[in-house]
């Protein structure tokens, strides 16, 4: 079977393959190493020019795709029936829980204004102080998957009141459902957002959303931009009634003189929640995983259903 992988380094990574798997690099779509209509296993590249649109139809002996990223949303809608998708769901629970911790802590601490001043080389130790802190606040986190555990367990010692909400009300593991957003909404000082894109989520965070926050709210995307409504976060902002960190926007990149670059409370960081230099080490751990049980015929784990 012929397997293309998106990464030189990933060959001493995978551990021990069957003898019939034939492993090729394949970076982009344009140097392709082979003729794709051979490809059995696709693990697509984690930041490339390859697209899912120009491929697939090429791919024709195609029966499964193991994505390096959380999210599967740029795929859904393209992958045939008769192929099988996989997120890297758990590889990017570390990664992602520390983007968040340190944005947290940065925006109450009010890092990047002491950044700022830096460049300036002024000391102003009373500009901003006394600031907010994590210390005992109360935290809304929407998105109860394996990224939020690990936001959860990280936030842990800060003595923080955690609240979690999912798609669905879990009552026997104390998750809200979304439809408890609006009761929710007034009494927290962090919100984090760790959701998928879907059509339900996309453009959840609206005026009224926004608007239902505290003041001195602090948002933080560290899912995809267009979960928020960015008109209405602008507004919001531009008010300097809650502040912000993002590691996500829309559009996406963020161009030159869009108005989000300038607010004093906002913190961004261009999606890098998740490249840290352990990403390929354990995206491609579960990469190995998934095709012995491939090749062994057993189900693949982290399928993503239809409508995901």
């Amino acid at each position: 079977m012929k397997v293309w992988i998106a990464h030189e380094e990933g060959r001493n990574l995978l551990g021990g393959l069957p003898d019939d798997v034939q492993l090729e690099v394949c970076t982009d779509a344009i140097s392709l190493p082979s003729d794709p209509a051979d490809v059995g296993f696709w693990v697509p590249p984690f930041v490339s020019r390859v697209s899912g649109t120009d491929l697939l139809p090429k791919m024709t002996a195609l029966r499964a795709i193991q994505l390096l990223t959380a999210g599967a949303d740029a795929w859904t809608g393209h992958v045939p029936a008769d192929v099988t998708l996989c997120d890297a769901r758990g590889v990017h629970d570390a990664s992602t829980s520390e983007w968040v911790m340190t944005a947290v802590l940065a925006a109450l601490r009010r890092f990047a204004f002491f950044v700022r001043a830096q460049d300036r080389e002024q000391w102003s130790p009373r500009a901003v102080t006394p600031t907010p802190e994590l210390t005992g606040g109360r935290v809304l986190l929407i998105g109860a998957g394996s990224i939020g555990r690990a936001i959860e367990d990280r936030m842990a010692p800060f003595e923080v009141t955690m609240t979690r909400v999912a798609r669905t009300a879990r009552p026997d593991e104390g998750v809200h459902g979304v439809d408890d957003l609006p009761s929710l909404l007034p009494d927290a000082d962090v919100v984090v957002l760790v959701v998928p894109l879907t059509e339900q989520t996309r453009g959840m965070v609206d005026g009224g959303f926004l608007a239902a926050l505290p003041d001195g709210a602090l948002l933080v995307n560290a899912s995809r931009g267009p979960v928020v409504d960015t008109a209405a976060l602008l507004t919001e902002l531009a008010s300097g009634r809650i502040s912000a960190a993002l590691d996500v926007t829309d559009p996406e990149p963020l161009p030159p003189g869009h108005p989000l670059w300038h607010l004093p409370n906002v913190l961004i960081t261009p999606h890098v929640g998740g490249n840290v230099q352990g990403l390929l080490r354990r995206g491609y751990a579960l990469v190995g995983d998934q095709l012995r049980r491939f090749t062994a015929g057993d189900p693949l784990i982290n399928k993503v259903a239809n409508g995901y």
